[in-house]
């Protein structure tokens, strides 16, 4: 579950009524973010760290900043991270992380999901652009390298392509191994057509209620409740590596990256701005 810090839900200013992430039968809404607040406020940062600077990774070519340029709460009830060319050809860009983590419970469900659309820009002026919900285990805030701390990818988009991903990392090289890495294990689905003008729920849920039996244990991947790609504990073969995946905790990351070796360098018709950049109307955790 999340810390306790993050359980106290303190409404923040609010230019409009937020939206109210729904019910599932069995589920309880444990920690959401709905993003209220005025046009140009930054994310709560008792919530949420955001991220500067160069990360020097993946071959990415962004820098990410804390200006409202890249990161802004709408003031409609959602929050934009939005990459930004600048005279010389350098981008910026949005990246916020949770400041606490979300642990799976053996014996229960626990689900992780976010409503998201994308800019309105047409895939052939998003060469380069890389939207990600996507989560990172806590370990490697302590020192524990990449993919062996374990990364949960919820969706990711690239070059403006409809299609989603869902993707898991982990081991302890990163080069092959459970999780054929860099490339990682995982599969794709046709996003909707309206993923620039409407919002869909991408989701991860970890099913542990086998509590006794970790092969028989789930981590599936759903979008607007449908499941697209379900990996057990059997099919990784390794118990220390499930554990990884499904029983250590994980904070959520919200992105947008230009370049590297996912989607490829941005070309002379990659456009900025808000065209194309990753919003989301609310992020959510819930457990049985």
């Amino acid at each position: 579950m999340f810390f306790s810090k993050t359980l106290g839900l303190v409404a923040a200013a609010s230019a409009v009524s937020a939206i109210t992430p729904p019910s599932y039968n069995g589920l309880s809404l444990l920690w959401h973010d709905a993003f209220e607040g005025y046009a140009g406020t930054s994310p709560d940062t008792d919530r949420w760290s955001i991220i500067t600077g160069d990360l020097n990774i993946n071959g990415e070519v962004e820098t990410y900043t804390s200006s409202s340029a890249n990161l802004q709460i709408s003031g409609g009830g959602s929050v934009q991270l939005v990459p930004w060319k600048d005279s010389k050809g350098a981008w910026t860009s949005g990246r916020i992380e949770t400041q606490d983590a979300v642990t799976p419970v053996l014996g229960k469900t626990t689900r992780v999901e976010g409503s998201l659309r994308m800019g309105t820009n047409p895939a052939i002026e998003k060469q380069g652009i890389w939207p990600a919900f996507w989560m990172l285990g806590e370990a490697v805030r302590h020192g524990t390298p990449w993919p062996l701390c374990g990364e949960l990818d919820i969706l990711e988009q690239r070059n403006g392509e409809l299609t989603g991903f869902g993707t898991v990392h982990c081991g302890g090289s990163a080069s092959g191994g459970i999780c054929n890495e860099p490339n990682g294990r995982g599969a794709t689905v046709l996003m909707p057509l309206d993923t620039d003008t409407s919002f869909h729920v991408w989701s991860v849920t970890w099913n542990l209620s086998d509590a006794s039996n970790w092969k028989n244990q789930q981590i599936t991947w759903a979008i607007d409740g449908n499941t697209y790609f379900t990996l057990t504990g059997a099919e990784v073969g390794d118990e220390a590596t499930w554990g990884t995946l499904a029983h250590s905790p994980f904070y959520i990351v919200l992105n947008v990256a230009v370049g590297g070796g996912f989607p490829g360098a941005p070309n002379s018709a990659t456009a900025d701005g808000y065209g194309s950049m990753l919003e989301a109307q609310y992020v959510a955790v819930y457990s049985n």
